[in-house]
């Protein structure tokens, strides 16, 4: 074989790799699904996609101690403020988002799960008006820096799922009550506009991947 011929075979030779190369990527576009698009069961997680704001930021309250600190909401409310005042931007230019485990619980709850789990003095909350433990969630909508005004500026607030079956299980016992029961009272008693995920470490991952930089407080 002459040397022209060894040198076309060898090109027809990389010719077919290559066809059988993007054949197989075309294969593996066509079985996965697009990002953010994949079948979620039971989880809605679309809300994210909503997030449109040139700057976005999520706060990671996953360790928060409440009982030190009644004015947990201030590091939303200042970044919200400040973009407000330096760019005139508010929401739906400005996207904020409050990642919520365990020990931040309290925030997303109403005031009867509070009055019949004793929450204020399970996680040593006081009531700054009483100065006892709180029967009423008291950052729900006291001021500027509560939940309900900080959700009227756009900002959007989860709870882990893991952490509350960690917390059913905690209300549970110390009641004597069905875990069942307790998980349909605690899920029923979400401040309204709280988003249950299914992790809280998922949710932070996917807060960053659509955008938000990420603030641990």
């Amino acid at each position: 074989m002459s040397l022209l011929q060894n040198r076309r075979s060898f090109v027809s030779l990389l010719t077919s790799f290559a066809g059988l190369a993007a054949l197989d990527r075309e294969a593996s576009a066509a079985q996965a699904p697009a990002r953010g698009n994949a079948p979620a069961g039971q989880w809605d997680l679309t809300w994210f996609d909503a997030f449109k704001g040139a700057h976005k930021q999520v706060y990671d309250y996953g360790t928060f101690e409440l009982s030190n600190d009644t004015r947990p909401l201030r590091f939303v409310k200042n970044y919200l403020d400040t973009y407000r005042d330096v760019f005139g931007l508010q929401a739906p230019d400005i996207n904020t988002a409050v990642g919520i485990s365990r020990a931040c619980f309290p925030m997303n709850v109403s005031d009867a799960i509070w009055q019949k789990y004793k929450i204020g003095e399970r996680w040593k909350i006081a009531d700054p008006a009483t100065k006892q433990p709180a029967v009423r969630n008291i950052f729900l909508s006291d001021g500027d820096l509560s939940v309900k005004a900080l959700q009227a500026r756009g900002t959007a607030f989860w709870q882990c799922n893991v952490a509350l079956g960690a917390i059913t299980q905690q209300l549970a016992q110390a009641t004597g009550t069905a875990v069942a029961e307790v998980r349909a009272d605690l899920v029923a008693g979400l401040n309204p506009g709280v988003h249950l995920v299914p992790a809280h470490v998922m949710a932070l991952g996917l807060a960053q991947e659509h955008g938000f930089t990420y603030m641990k407080t």
